[in-house]
């Protein structure tokens, strides 16, 4: 039977930042980290974004500023960030103000979805030279925190301390294990919008400032801007009945990449939060996924504006080499009419979004510019933790975007180091009993 100190379940940002924590504070633990995809997963494997600047990834209800800052110092000493200049921000955010509307500036680093893959080469590499044990293509099956062992599909593991740590793909995994573990949580919070893409010159915002946080009113924002080698690319969900349905989503090469598409693409997102009665909002989502699935003959949707604007369906013929003058990145998606889609309330805010971007950048909302739905971003369970370090059972803690503790790489690296604290609180205690 093997036996670790600490098992980590997750090989993203999150789980990365507690084992190199770990290791560092307490060489001589035994730590293992285990991950159902063969390859460390995360969100450095796609686009690879990294934002340093508070509150971006960092929820609120368990971040102070002082504390995203000193977790932030410590996270880039092994992200090694090179921050990217930002040029005539001070235009756009004037432009905004006169709407209503704000545009943050942040701190920013972007290695794209090539740079993502060689940072985690150099991670992996230094977390095996630390000698921390590595199963990847290995999927955690159950947890029982009595007897401090998980079931895996090749072994039983027993640990002294248990990090939960999967990012927003195992949103349905951690569900069940808080349900296991008997831990209160609520998922009621969802984003749901679509993801625009246009060609560079009708968003030369781009090139003052790579990933732009427009906020509008009525809870609607951009977020994950790509651009250069820019690509939309969809993500495949499937439901507890084993319903199948997808989400769109964007990424983009490293900016020396020689491959240049001249595209640019961002999501635009409204917040729903579910209060009386209280629902869950992963259900809602994958609701309005399938009858987006429904209506695409299981693809994703897509419309140009010029056919939105004049109130009619894109159509095979909407994507022509005249007005309509650039091919979709993603092509396995259905011409269609994306407001039958998309609950009314909703696309009503994100359309005025749209045309007070346009004002602020104007061009955006030239007829070519194509509307992919739906991209849908879970906002991850918000368990009832015990601590300041993300403890919900007696040496079982969380960590990363599933758990609610961070959006995003910089804000997940950081919550890790923070569950790490703990587990070595833990540790240190249950070593003198």
């Amino acid at each position: 039977m093997d036996v670790f100190d600490v098992v980590i379940v997750g090989s993203g940002p999150a789980g990365m930042g507690a084992a190199f924590e770990l290791a560092l504070k307490s060489p001589n633990l035994s730590i293992l980290i285990i991950d159902q995809e063969r390859f460390s997963t995360g969100g450095m494997r796609n686009d690879c974004k990294m934002n340093f600047t508070f509150p971006i990834g960092f929820p609120e209800e368990y971040w102070t500023k002082e504390q995203a800052e000193h977790y932030l110092e410590k996270a880039a000493l092994y992200l090694k960030p090179n921050i990217m200049e930002k040029s005539n921000i001070a235009v756009y955010q004037r432009r905004a103000r006169r709407l209503g509307c704000r545009l943050l500036e942040i701190r920013q680093a972007h290695l794209g979805t090539d740079g993502g893959l060689i940072l985690i080469k150099r991670l992996l590499a230094e977390l095996n030279a630390l000698g921390i044990t590595l199963a990847l293509g290995e999927t955690m099956l159950a947890v029982n925190n009595d007897n401090h062992y998980i079931t895996t599909d090749k072994r039983d593991i027993f640990y002294k301390t248990l990090l939960l740590a999967p990012g927003r793909k195992g949103f349905h995994f951690l569900q069940m294990m808080l349900q296991t573990l008997g831990v209160p949580f609520v998922d009621n919070i969802v984003d749901i919008g679509i993801r625009v893409e246009t060609r560079l010159e009708h968003y030369p915002i781009v090139q003052d400032y790579y990933d732009p946080k427009f906020y509008f009113p009525e809870k609607v924002r951009t977020f994950c801007t790509n651009s250069g080698n820019a690509h939309v690319v969809k993500e495949k969900y499937t439901t507890a009945r084993g319903d199948v349905w997808y989400s769109v989503n964007g990424h983009a090469y490293s900016a020396d990449s020689k491959n240049a598409n001249g595209l640019v693409n961002f999501a635009i997102l409204k917040t729903v939060k579910f209060t009386a009665p209280l629902a869950s909002g992963q259900a809602y989502a994958e609701n309005l996924g399938l009858q987006a699935a429904l209506m695409g003959g299981g693809r994703p949707l897509m419309q140009r504006v010029g056919d939105f604007r004049l109130g009619t369906r894109s159509k095979e013929t909407s994507f022509n080499a005249d007005l309509y003058d650039f091919q979709p990145s993603l092509k396995d998606c259905c011409p269609g009419d994306i407001s039958l889609a998309v609950p009314a309330k909703i696309l009503r805010v994100i359309w005025k979004a749209m045309k007070n971007l346009d004002t602020i950048v104007p061009g955006v909302l030239h007829p070519s510019t194509i509307m992919y739905y739906p991209e849908i971003k879970l906002y991850a369970n918000k368990p009832v933790y015990l601590d300041n370090h993300f403890r919900v059972k007696d040496r079982v803690f969380l960590a990363g975007d599933g758990a609610g503790t961070s959006r995003g790489i910089t804000g997940a690296w950081a919550s890790g180091i923070r569950s790490a604290e703990g587990i070595l609180k833990t540790l240190a205690s249950t070593s003198k009993d």
